[in-house]
C-alpha cells in the first residue's frame, strides 16, 4: 500500500481517434496515388481527395492532441505513465530510423550495384547487351544516355545553393530548440518562448525554401518524378523528409502554445522533450540527405 501510487497506471477510455487516423491516412494516400498517376490533361478526383485527406489528418491531430492534453492537465499521468511515454517515443523514432534506412538502402543499392551492373560490371552480367546504344553507367544527370523522350534530359540541383542554406537553417533550429529546452528546465519563460518560436519559424523557412527548390527542379532543371531512378529517389527521400519537417513544425507550434499557457514545468515537460527528440532526428536525417543526395 505504501507504493500504490507508483503502481497505479492510467488506462484511458476507449477512443475513436486511432480509426479516424487510419481512415484519414488512407484517404490521403489513395488521393495522392490517383493524383500522381493521372493522365496529363485529366483532372480526376485524386487531387481534391488528397486535400480532403490532409484536412482530415489535421482535424485528427487537433482532436487527438486535445484529448491527450486534457488527460495530462487532469493529473492522470504519473511516473510510470511518463516512462511508458518515453519508451514509446524511443521505439517510434527507431521505427522512423528503419523507415528512412529502407529509402537510403534503395539509394545505395541503385548507385553502387544496379547502375554498375547495367553497365556490364560483375561476373557473368550480360544486362549491358540489352541496354540501348550509348547507355552510360553513371549516376545523376550524366547517367543513362537513353532516349530523351523517356523522361527527358535533366539537371541535378547544386548542393551549395538552397540545399546548403536549408542545412544551415535546420542546424540553427537544432540550436534554438536546445536553448528553449534549457530555458524550460531553468524556469526562464521568456527565453523558452523566444527559442521555441524561433524554431517554428526556422522550420517554416525550411519548408518555404524546399517548395521553391521543387518548383525550380520542375521548371528549370526538368528534374521530375519521371527522371528515372535518380528523380524517383530524390523526391522520395526529400519529400518524405519534408513531410516529417511539416509534422514536426506543427507539433512545435502546438508545444509553443502549451508553453505560453504554462502547461509545462521544469520537472514535468515530456511533451516538449518528445517533440525535441523528433526534431533532432529530423535534423540528423537531413544531414545524411544533404551528403548522399546532394553532395556525393
Amino acid at each position: 500500500m505504501g507504493h500504490q501510487q507508483q503502481d497505479v497506471y492510467f488506462v484511458p477510455s476507449k477512443s475513436y481517434w486511432p480509426i479516424v487516423a487510419a481512415v484519414s491516412m488512407f484517404v490521403t494516400v489513395f488521393g495522392a496515388a490517383h493524383w500522381l498517376n493521372a493522365q496529363p490533361g485529366q483532372g480526376g478526383f485524386g487531387k481534391p481527395l488528397f486535400w480532403v485527406g490532409i484536412a482530415m489528418i489535421l482535424g485528427m491531430f487537433f482532436g487527438w492532441f486535445r484529448s491527450v492534453i486534457n488527460e495530462s492537465l487532469a493529473g492522470n499521468y504519473n511516473g510510470q505513465v511518463d516512462r511508458s511515454f518515453r519508451m514509446g517515443m524511443m521505439w517510434f523514432i527507431f521505427s522512423e530510423v528503419m523507415f528512412f534506412g529502407a529509402f537510403f538502402g534503395a539509394l545505395f543499392y541503385a548507385r553502387l550495384f544496379a547502375v554498375p551492373w547495367l553497365g556490364g560490371e560483375g561476373h557473368g552480367v550480360l544486362t549491358h547487351q540489352f541496354i540501348w546504344q550509348g547507355y552510360e553507367a553513371a549516376w545523376g544527370a550524366s547517367g543513362g544516355g537513353g532516349p530523351e523522350k523517356i523522361g527527358g534530359s535533366f539537371q541535378t540541383i547544386p548542393a551549395w545553393g538552397l540545399p546548403l542554406l536549408n542545412t544551415l537553417i535546420l542546424l540553427s533550429s537544432g540550436v534554438t530548440i536546445t536553448i528553449a529546452h534549457h530555458a524550460l528546465k531553468a524556469g526562464n519563460r521568456k527565453t523558452l518562448l523566444i527559442g521555441l518560436g524561433a524554431t517554428v519559424l526556422l522550420g517554416c523557412l525550411f519548408l518555404w525554401f524546399q517548395a521553391h527548390e521543387y518548383a525550380e527542379a520542375y521548371e528549370h532543371f526538368n528534374l521530375t518524378l519521371g527522371s528515372g531512378v535518380y528523380g524517383a529517389t530524390f523526391f522520395m527521400l526529400t519529400g518524405f523528409h519534408g513531410m516529417h519537417v511539416t509534422l514536426g513544425t506543427i507539433m512545435l507550434a502546438i508545444i509553443w502554445v502549451r508553453c505560453a499557457k504554462g502547461h509545462f514545468s521544469k520537472d514535468d515537460h515530456f511533451g516538449f522533450e518528445a517533440v525535441a527528440w523528433y526534431w533532432h532526428f529530423v535534423d540528423v536525417v537531413w544531414l545524411a540527405l544533404f551528403l548522399f543526395v546532394y553532395v556525393l
